[in-house]
C-alpha cells in the first residue's frame, strides 16, 4: 500500500466511505428532526410556584401559583357575570345537554328551579333568609334543582359527606324541612321518632312512596312529593325573592375528621364561584372545557368539591353524570369499590361517552392495571410498544395517535373502558394520595393528560394541582412513593408551619403542616360543642388543613400524611 505523503493523499476517499458518511449524517438528522418535542417548556415545570421573599421563623415562605404571581389578583369567578349560584345557569347557552339521564336546556333548568322554589315556599312553608333544609339526596338532577332553588331564596341548605352523620345532624341541627329519596323515608321517620316527637316536620320525597310508608307517618309530619311541589310552583305565579349577595352563606357541608370530630364547612356563593374558576384553570387553553364535553365525577355533590365539579359542567354547558360510588344513601349498608366497573357505572345514566373524568386514586389504579394486562396479551408487540411510549414520555411528549397505540393500546383500552377509550381526553385524580409508581404506567396506558390534585372539605376547588402535561418522574428519592400534587391552584396561597429552620436554611426542602387561604376557602361552623376552630394565623385568614406536606425545589407540593 502506498504511504500518503501530502494532505491531498489523506483526503482521498472511496465510494464506501462516502456512503457510510451519508448514512451517518442522515441518521443524525432524522434523530434530531423526528425526536418528539416536549409539550410543555421545561422552564414552566421548573418553576411552578412563586415564592415569597419573606419567611417567618418556624414557617416556610408563602407559595402562590406561578400563573397568578405574588402580586396578581386571585380569580373570584369564571366570568365577570357570575356572582351567585344561579348565574352558573347561563340563559345565553341555548343548546341542550344531558345531566344524568335527563336532556334539557338551561332555560328549562331555570324554569324547573323557579317552580320548585315557589312550591317550597307555598307548600312547605319555608321562609327566605330564615329556614334551613337538610338535603339527603344522592347525586341527581333533583339535587341540583333543590340546591339552586334554596340558594335563590336565601334558604340555608345542609348536606352530609357521609350517611353516618345523619342522626347527629338531625339531633344537633333540626331542619325545617328534609329533601330525600322515597326509600329513605322509613329510616328518617325512625330517627325523628327516636328524637323530637313533638316538633313539626316536613319531608319532601323524590320518587313514589308506598301506602305502607305513609301509614307510619305521624300527624305532626307532612310528607310531600317532589314532583307535586314542582307542579305547584308551575301552576301559580313564580315567587321571586331578593337576590343574595356573593358573600352570603348558602350551604353548610358537614364532614368528619380523621380524629372523629364532626365539622361543618360554611360555603358562600363567592367560595363556589372561586372554586369553579379554579377547576376551569386546571385545563390549559389547549384542553379547555366546552359544551362538547361530558364530565363524570366520583365525588358526591354533598361535598364542596363534588358540587363545584357539577357546577363547572353546568356553567360550561357540558354533560354531567356521577359514578355509583358517589351515592351516600342506600336502603342497606353497601360498599362500592373504586374500580373499573364503578368508573363505567356512569354510562347507566345514558349520557354521551365521558371526555373528562374526575376520579379517585383507586379508579386510576384499576383502569391502568386492567389496560396493561390486556395490552400485555400482545406478548410480541407489547415490549416494543411500551419502550417507545416510555421514550416519548421521557422527552415530555404524549400522544394516543401513534402507531403503537393503534397496534396495541387502542384495543386494550376499548376492552377495558369501552367507548371511553375513544372519547376520554383528561383525567383529574383527587380524594386520596396517589402512588407515584402509577403515574408513568398511567401515561403509557391512557396516553392522555393527567392531573393529580389535593382537595379539602373546606374548599370547593382544588387546593393543589399538578400541570396536566407534567410528565416528569423522580425515582430514587426518599418520598418518591408519593406522587406530587403540584403548586397551589390559581386562587390559593399556601405555606407550611412547624418547619425546621436549620434544615431550611441549609438548603433542604421545607416540611411541615399545610396552611391555606384564598377566595375558595370556606369557614368552619363556629360551635365549640363539636368543632375546634384553629386560632393560629386566624386574623390573617390562614386555615389549617390537617395535612403534612413537603415543597420541592420547583414549587410542587407532596402530601406526606
Amino acid at each position: 500500500m502506498p504511504v500518503p505523503t501530502t494532505v491531498a493523499d489523506y483526503l482521498v476517499t472511496d465510494d464506501l466511505t462516502v456512503l457510510l458518511g451519508l448514512i451517518a449524517a442522515t441518521v443524525f438528522l432524522l434523530n434530531n428532526l423526528y425526536k418528539p418535542q416536549p409539550l410543555v417548556h421545561p422552564i414552566l415545570l421548573g418553576r411552578q410556584s412563586d415564592v415569597g421573599r419573606v419567611r417567618h421563623p418556624g414557617e416556610s415562605a408563602v407559595y402562590r401559583n406561578y400563573g397568578t404571581g405574588l402580586m396578581g389578583r386571585f380569580p373570584l369567578r369564571p366570568t365577570k357575570d357570575v356572582h351567585i349560584l344561579a348565574d352558573f345557569v347561563r340563559s345565553e347557552v341555548e343548546s341542550a345537554r344531558t345531566l344524568w339521564s335527563t336532556r334539557l336546556t338551561n332555560n328549562a333548568l331555570q324554569d324547573r328551579v323557579a317552580s320548585f322554589g315557589t312550591g317550597l315556599l307555598r307548600l312547605a312553608g319555608l321562609q327566605p333568609q330564615r329556614s334551613h333544609v337538610l338535603i339527603l339526596l344522592n347525586d341527581s338532577l333533583e339535587f341540583i334543582i333543590s340546591d339552586l332553588a334554596l340558594a335563590s331564596h336565601s334558604i340555608l341548605s345542609h348536606t352530609l359527606s357521609s350517611s353516618k352523620l345523619l342522626s347527629y345532624v338531625l339531633e344537633s341541627f333540626p331542619p325545617d324541612a328534609i329533601i330525600t329519596h322515597a326509600n329513605m323515608l322509613p329510616q328518617i321517620l325512625e330517627l325523628i321518632y327516636d328524637g323530637d316527637k313533638t316538633g313539626n316536620h316536613t319531608i319532601i320525597v323524590v320518587g313514589e312512596t308506598t301506602p305502607r310508608d305513609l301509614a307510619s307517618v305521624a300527624s305532626n309530619i307532612k310528607v310531600l312529593n317532589f314532583a307535586d311541589v314542582e307542579r305547584e310552583g308551575n301552576r301559580v305565579a313564580k315567587i321571586i325573592s331578593s337576590v343574595p349577595n356573593p358573600g352570603d352563606i348558602f350551604t353548610v357541608s358537614f364532614f368528619e375528621t380523621e380524629t372523629g370530630h364532626v365539622q361543618g364547612a360554611q360555603m358562600t356563593h363567592e367560595n363556589m364561584t372561586a372554586g369553579v374558576a379554579a377547576i376551569r384553570a386546571l385545563f390549559p387553553l389547549t384542553l379547555a372545557l366546552s359544551p362538547l364535553d361530558t364530565l363524570v365525577s366520583a365525588h358526591s355533590l354533598s361535598t364542596a368539591y363534588g358540587r363545584a365539579v357539577a357546577y363547572t359542567a353546568i356553567f360550561e354547558g357540558a354533560g354531567f353524570a356521577t359514578m355509583a360510588s358517589s351515592k351516600l344513601y342506600h336502603p342497606e349498608e353497601t360498599t362500592i369499590e373504586h374500580d373499573v366497573a364503578d368508573t363505567l357505572s356512569a354510562n347507566a345514566y345514558r349520557t354521551p361517552s365521558p371526555t373528562v373524568l374526575f376520579a379517585k386514586p383507586g379508579h386510576l389504579e384499576s383502569i391502568v392495571s386492567a389496560i396493561a394486562k390486556k395490552a400485555s396479551e400482545s406478548f410480541i408487540l407489547y415490549p416494543f410498544a411500551r419502550r417507545h411510549k416510555l421514550a416519548g414520555i421521557s422527552e415530555g411528549y404524549l400522544s394516543k395517535e401513534s402507531l403503537w397505540d393503534r397496534l396495541v393500546f387502542d384495543g386494550a383500552r376499548a376492552k377495558v373502558i369501552g367507548e371511553c377509550a375513544g372519547t376520554l381526553r383528561c383525567v383529574v385524580v383527587s380524594g386520596g394520595r396517589l402512588n407515584a409508581a402509577v403515574l408513568t404506567p398511567a401515561r403509557i396506558a391512557l396516553s392522555i393528560p393527567l392531573v393529580n390534585s389535593y382537595t379539602h372539605p373546606l374548599v370547593p376547588g382544588p387546593v393543589l394541582a399538578s400541570h396536566p402535561l407534567d410528565l416528569q418522574d423522580f425515582p430514587g428519592l426518599k418520598d418518591s412513593l408519593v406522587a406530587h400534587v403540584g403548586p397551589p391552584s390559581v386562587n390559593i396561597e399556601a405555606k407550611l408551619v412547624g418547619v425546621d429552620d436549620g434544615k431550611v436554611e441549609s438548603g433542604e426542602h421545607p416540611v411541615g403542616s399545610l396552611r391555606i387561604r384564598g377566595p375558595p376557602v370556606g369557614k368552619l361552623l363556629g360551635n365549640d360543642d363539636y368543632v375546634s376552630i384553629p386560632s393560629e394565623d386566624d386574623r390573617e385568614g390562614w386555615v389549617s388543613t390537617g395535612a403534612r406536606a413537603k415543597v420541592q425545589s420547583n414549587g410542587a407540593f407532596k402530601i406526606l400524611s
